[in-house]
């Protein structure tokens, strides 16, 4: 029984440690294995209605019948060739004001939109068929949605692969006086956006796009972070040591992402 006694005080002691020596490393200096799994990455919510499925989660508005942001993790084992059959859109479970009923996109001239995208999501179809709630999508004209849209999705996926791994957060800009649509009043935001980091916390880049059509290339859509937050009111790495959180989001340029 004493050794027992000597051996979890031990373990403990050791666990302390190496969380105190966590803490006190800049998020670029700890390995891809030191990360604690439930180190918490998620932006603040404006509206404090935070969900969490098995993998992703969401601030969702019920002003704009949509989510604010959608947050996730994606590597290679999201990134598959499964196929899987499409399931139908649904009222999500866990919002407990009701997320839009997909019936207000129909006849509305606008795609469901996912946030986080279905391809995202192609480790088992549990995970594929939760990018199907309603509080995933927005109204998304079908020319952005299938056009440069889709292209950043696709080289997001890219840069998860070849960075071993990104943090993802990716929503409309919800702002008052949008257009909306059908019978619950869905916003159509007129700017959609993406804010990426590196596994290892080294890297990070945000996208700010039009809600149009566009044969532009991807980078000239990149801006700091800062002007995302300013423009969403929101705080996105909240949990980044203050220095290397200013650093990262103050920068617009793209060097060390592979255009």
């Amino acid at each position: 029984m004493f050794r027992k006694i000597i051996f979890f005080v031990l373990i403990s002691y050791f666990f302390s440690c190496r969380e105190n020596d966590y803490k006190e490393k800049p998020l670029n200096e700890i390995s891809k294995n030191e990360l604690p799994e439930n180190f918490d990455f998620l932006p603040t919510s404006t509206t404090n209605q935070v969900y969490k499925h098995q993998t992703y989660t969401f601030s969702y508005s019920e002003e704009h019948e949509q989510s604010e942001w959608v947050a996730y993790y994606l590597d290679n084992d999201d990134i598959t060739n499964a196929y899987f059959e499409r399931p139908f859109f649904e009222q999500d479970p866990l919002v407990e004001t009701q997320s839009a009923d997909w019936r207000n996109y129909k006849k509305s001239g606008y795609d469901k939109g996912h946030l986080c995208p279905a391809g995202d999501r192609k480790g088992s179809f549990d995970e594929y068929s939760e990018t199907f709630f309603t509080s995933n999508i927005s109204p998304q004209e079908h020319e952005f949605n299938s056009g440069v849209w889709n292209r950043l999705e696709e080289k997001v996926r890219y840069w998860a692969v070849k960075n071993d791994g990104l943090f993802v957060v990716t929503g409309g800009v919800l702002s008052d006086n949008l257009k909306t649509i059908g019978k619950e009043d869905v916003s159509v935001p007129n700017y959609f956006y993406k804010i990426l980091l590196s596994k290892d916390g080294s890297k990070m880049i945000g996208f700010l796009v039009p809600h149009e059509n566009s044969v532009q290339a991807l980078y000239e859509f990149v801006v700091s972070v800062d002007v995302i937050e300013k423009m969403t009111g929101i705080d996105f790495y909240p949990n980044l040591e203050d220095t290397i959180e200013n650093q990262l989001e103050s920068k617009s340029d793209y060097k060390g992402w592979s255009f």
